[in-house]
């Protein structure tokens, strides 16, 4: 074939592609009729992961498996947006990394509502202001979010969903680099970065902001200027990369949950998520947690809070493989509150990433 008969079968495609999408979301926009006559939510992380798994396994390439659930990931969008005007409330501002999680989880059709705090995506939630929530709770380098544990423990919203995002952290400006006397950058950002900073810009006085998108907004203002940021703010404010992946870890990611009002059903490979209270005795926390093990239950994370209502009472955050529907997690559970002054399920959700 030559290149415009090339053209032509891509022109024929084309317009089968455009058909079959528009036959697609007339079924997704049915089901999703029936979903709110039913008082049901039109999200449904399980389901969207059994289409990405089932459009991979029948996958016979070019297109790569990334590539292809990127461009379900907007197929999806684009039907929800036709299902309900749905808004996701993140950690902002615009062109963070959170954002960013945000987008990957829901596509870019959906409306994204900035947030000053993560109290306030809470809120926004819970007042049904918003349909769904993006925040942190904690990085591969840094830890746990802690802010964002501590709103659980007196909010009624749901984990409904993960995403691991890896974060890729670059020099940004509108200079060189070896004219940069200014560094704008998060704390976070600079102490996931804080060997190369020191290596390449040992003498560059550096500037601390609220956000890595307020760093490029600052970089912007000077040839000798520059962000330690991402690649999404870097874009947004016209800043040219001077420098990828500077990350002291190779391996740095961000885990963000996705906030909501209902649990998603099992799919099978699910991970569970619960707020404790022990009683204060010798022993209390060990007793408890021996529930996970009795029934060969991965607890795969554990974390302390201080309570913040009586000195020396401690929260206990913990993630364990199941959902909170099987069996041998319902039994878990029930051993564990016997040796629990205060057991909450914040969610169950698909163990993806």
């Amino acid at each position: 074939m030559n290149i415009p008969e090339h053209r032509k079968a891509i022109d024929r495609l084309d317009a089968h592609i455009v058909r079959l999408l528009n036959e697609r979301t007339k079924h997704v926009l049915a089901i999703g009729d029936m979903k709110l006559k039913a008082g049901e939510e039109i999200y449904a992380p399980h389901r969207e992961r059994a289409v990405l798994q089932r459009i991979c396994q029948s996958n016979e390439g070019p297109v790569t498996d990334d590539q292809l659930c990127a461009i379900y990931r907007e197929i999806m969008s684009s039907a929800l947006a036709l299902e309900k005007t749905m808004s996701i409330a993140y950690l902002g501002p615009e062109a963070t990394f959170t954002h960013q999680a945000a987008i990957r989880r829901f596509g870019s059709s959906l409306r994204y509502v900035s947030q000053k705090t993560i109290a306030d995506v809470f809120t926004e939630v819970s007042k049904n202001r918003a349909d769904y929530g993006v925040v942190p709770v904690e990085n591969t380098t840094e830890g746990v979010v802690t802010h964002t544990l501590d709103m659980f423990v007196d909010s009624d919203l749901k984990i409904v969903s993960q995403i691991v995002l890896p974060i890729q952290y670059c020099v940004a400006g509108n200079g060189r680099l070896r004219d940069i006397r200014r560094l704008h950058v998060h704390p976070q950002a600079l102490a996931q970065c804080r060997q190369w900073v020191q290596q390449h810009l040992p003498k560059v006085e550096i500037f601390e902001t609220s956000s890595n998108a307020r760093s490029a907004e600052l970089a912007a203002k000077g040839k000798t200027n520059a962000a330690v940021t991402g690649l999404l703010a870097a874009e947004k404010y016209g800043l040219s990369v001077l420098e990828q992946d500077i990350q002291d870890n190779a391996a740095n990611a961000t885990r963000f949950l996705v906030l909501g009002r209902q649990c998603s059903p099992p799919t099978g490979d699910d991970r569970t998520s619960l707020l404790v209270s022990v009683a204060d005795k010798a022993g209390a926390l060990y007793q408890a947690i021996a529930a996970f093990r009795r029934h060969k239950i991965n607890m795969t994370k554990i974390e302390s809070r201080p309570s913040k209502r009586k000195a020396w009472e401690y929260f206990f955050f913990i993630d364990c493989d199941g959902h909170v529907q099987d069996r041998k997690v319902v039994k878990a559970i029930q051993l564990l509150g016997e040796h629990c002054n205060f057991i909450k399920v914040l969610g169950s959700y698909p163990n993806t990433e």
